[in-house]
C-alpha cells in the first residue's frame, strides 16, 4: 500500500473516532508506522496553565505503552513547563520549543545536538539502557492557529536497529497526518466543549428552577439521580415486563438530559402560586386582610353593646344580663370564625364538608368599612380558597400548576435536539403520566409511555415525597413513602413493573444513602408493601 493511500485510509479513520483517547493513541501508532519510528509521545498543550502535559507514550523496544486507554502517564513523567520562572519562553527543551513557535524540530542525534537539553533523555537513557537517537517533531494546531499537541517521535528502525535518521520525506508524512489528526482532535474537543457547555445550560435552568421556590428544594438535582439509578436497575433486572430494556451511554445521557430539564416549564409559572404557603396566600397574604374585617365586626359588637348601655342609663334603665350574654356570644362565635378561618388557611389542613358548612355561613356575614358600606366578612375568592380540601392550590391555580409540564414540552420542542437526544421531550414530558391515562397533559396510558418516562414518573414522586429540605412538610421515612407509592401502582398511578424493579434492586436504598437524612432510612417490609403484586398486570 503506498504511503499516500495509507494516509488518506488513517486520515479517514482519525475523522471517524469519537474517543479522544482512542484517538490519540491511533495518531501516534499511525505516525510510528508511516515513519518506522520505533518510540514517540504525543503531548498535550495546557493554555492556561502554559505547561504541556504527556498523553501518549509508547516504545517498542521497552514493551512501554501508556496514557490513552491504558495505564496513566502522569505517574511516570512530569508536565512539561512552556515558560521559565522568570517568564522567559523555554526553548531548552524541544517539545516547548515547538509548542511556542509552531515549528517542526528534526534531530538527527539528541547527544551531538546544539541548543536543546537533552539532560531529561539522557537520564532516561541511563535508567532504562535505552538510547535515545533521532528525534522528529511536530506541531499540531487548530484551525485558529494555536498549537493544541505535539508529536514527537523517536529512533526510526533501518536494516541495522535504531540508527536511521527521519528524512525529508518522513517530516512531510508526520506534518500531513499531524494536520488531519488536528482537525479530529479540534473537533473532538470542540464537540466535548460543547457537550460540557449545554450541560452546564442544563444545570443553570435546573438550579434556577429550584432557587425559584423554597419549595421544590433540590428537586431538578436530585431527580436525576433517581431515575438513572432506576434505570441501571431496569437494565439489570430479569423482570419479564422490562427484560428487554437495555442502556448505552447515549441512552444514559438522553435520559439524564431529559431527568435536569423534567420541570424548566416551572419557570413561566408565577412565584406566588410555586410559593403558595397557605390557602389565603396570593400577591400578598389575604389573612391578614380578614384579621382586619373580624377585628372591624368585633369593634361594631362591642360599640352595639355600649351604645344600648349607654341608652339604658339615660333611660334610667339596666342592660339585662341576658342581653349581655347575648352580646358575649358574638364575640365568641366571632372568634370562633377567626380561628376556623386561621385553621382551614394552614398547609396541611384538611376542610370537612362541616368547616365548608360553617364558612359558608360566615361569608354571608357582613361588617362595615370605613365609608359606611356593608361588606362581606369573607369574599368569594377567599371562600373558594378556604374551602380547598386538601393543599393550598384552588382548581385554577393547579391547572396552571399542571401546565408547568406543557410548558416544559413548547420549550424543549424549540430546541433543536440532535439525533442522540430526540427523545428528551418526551421522556421529561411524561412524568406526570399515568398509567390509566388520568395524568396530565395528554392523558397518555402505560402504553402509549416509553420505560424512561415511567422511570422519571417514579423518581419524581419518590423524591418529592421524601425531600428533606421542603420548609412545609416533614419528610416522609423510605417506609412511608413506599407505601404511599405502592397505593399509586395499585390505583394505576405509577408503573408496578418498574416499582418493583425499584424495590427489587434496592434502588430507594442506594437513593436514600445519598440524600436522604438518617432518621429517614428505617426498615421496610417489602411484603407488606402495596402496589407489588399488581406489577404484572400493570
Amino acid at each position: 500500500m503506498s504511503s499516500i493511500r495509507q494516509l488518506n485510509e488513517i486520515g479517514i479513520a482519525l475523522s471517524s473516532e469519537r474517543n479522544l483517547d482512542t484517538l490519540l493513541e491511533s495518531l501516534l501508532y499511525s505516525a510510528r508506522e508511516l515513519t518506522s519510528a520505533d518510540a514517540g509521545t504525543l503531548y498535550i498543550v495546557d493554555s492556561a496553565q502554559k505547561q504541556l502535559s504527556f498523553a501518549i507514550v509508547q516504545n517498542d523496544t521497552l514493551g512501554l505503552y501508556l496514557g490513552g486507554n491504558g495505564e496513566p502517564v502522569g505517574a511516570h513523567f512530569p508536565t512539561i513547563d512552556l515558560f521559565q520562572p522568570d517568564g522567559s519562553p523555554n526553548h531548552h527543551l524541544v517539545v516547548a520549543y515547538t509548542a511556542l513557535n509552531d515549528k517542526t524540530v528534526n534531530i538527527e542525534d539528541a547527544y551531538c545536538a546544539q541548543g536543546f537539553d537533552f539532560s531529561g533523555t539522557c537520564k532516561f537513557d541511563q535508567s532504562t539502557g535505552y538510547r535515545s537517537r533521532a528525534f522528529l517533531t511536530v506541531p499540531m494546531h487548530s484551525h485558529e492557529g494555536e498549537v493544541v499537541a505535539v508529536l514527537q517521535l523517536l529512533n526510526k528502525r533501518v536494516e541495522h536497529g535504531l540508527t536511521g535518521t527521519f528524512s525529508r520525506a518522513d517530516q512531510h508524512i508526520a506534518e500531513s497526518l499531524a494536520s488531519q489528526a488536528s482537525v479530529a482532535i479540534t473537533n473532538q474537543r470542540l464537540i466535548d466543549e460543547m457537550r460540557t457547555l449545554f450541560d452546564s445550560f442544563v444545570r443553570v435552568i435546573a438550579t434556577a428552577i429550584d432557587a425559584k421556590s423554597a419549595h421544590t428544594g433540590a428537586h431538578c438535582r436530585r431527580v436525576p439521580d433517581a431515575t438513572l439509578l432506576l434505570a441501571e436497575a431496569a437494565h439489570r433486572s430479569i423482570h419479564p415486563d422490562i427484560a428487554s430494556f437495555t442502556l448505552t451511554d447515549a441512552d444514559r445521557y438522553e435520559i439524564k438530559t431529559a431527568a435536569w430539564l423534567h420541570d424548566c416549564g416551572k419557570i413561566v409559572i408565577p412565584h406566588h402560586i410555586m410559593e403558595k404557603s397557605t390557602k389565603l396566600e396570593g400577591l400578598f397574604d389575604r389573612l391578614h386582610l380578614i384579621e382586619a374585617r373580624f377585628a372591624a365586626k368585633k369593634r361594631e359588637i362591642e360599640n352595639e353593646q355600649l351604645r344600648r348601655e349607654l341608652s339604658a342609663c339615660r333611660n334610667n334603665k339596666v342592660v339585662t344580663q341576658i342581653e349581655r350574654d347575648t352580646f358575649q356570644a358574638e364575640l365568641d362565635s366571632l372568634a370562633n370564625h377567626l380561628a376556623l378561618v386561621q385553621r382551614v388557611n394552614a398547609d396541611g389542613a384538611i376542610v370537612q364538608d362541616e368547616d365548608i358548612t360553617k364558612l359558608e355561613l360566615i361569608a354571608q356575614q357582613d361588617w362595615e368599612d370605613a365609608s359606611g358600606c356593608r361588606m362581606p366578612l369573607l369574599t368569594a375568592d377567599e371562600l373558594e380558597n378556604l374551602c380547598i380540601r386538601r393543599g393550598t392550590l384552588n382548581h385554577n391555580e393547579r391547572k396552571i400548576i399542571e401546565g408547568h409540564v406543557q410548558a416544559t414540552l413548547d420549550m424543549l420542542s424549540e430546541l433543536p435536539f440532535p439525533k442522540q437526544l430526540q427523545r428528551v421531550p418526551e421522556y421529561a414530558g411524561g412524568h406526570h403520566e399515568r398509567m390509566d391515562g388520568s395524568g396530565y397533559p395528554k392523558g397518555l396510558t402505560r402504553d402509549e409511555l416509553s420505560l424512561p418516562a415511567r422511570m422519571l414518573g417514579i423518581a419524581d414522586v419518590f423524591e418529592a415525597l421524601t425531600a428533606p429540605d421542603r420548609p412545609y412538610k416533614m419528610p416522609m421515612t423510605l417506609s412511608e413513602a413506599l407505601k404511599v407509592m405502592g397505593h399509586m401502582v395499585e390505583n394505576q398511578h405509577l408503573d408496578g413493573a418498574l416499582f418493583a424493579v425499584f424495590i427489587e434492586e434496592k434502588v430507594y436504598l442506594e437513593y436514600a444513602h445519598k440524600h436522604l437524612q438518617s432518621f429517614q432510612i428505617d426498615s421496610v417490609d417489602v411484603d407488606t408493601l402495596p402496589g407489588l403484586n399488581t406489577a404484572s398486570s400493570t
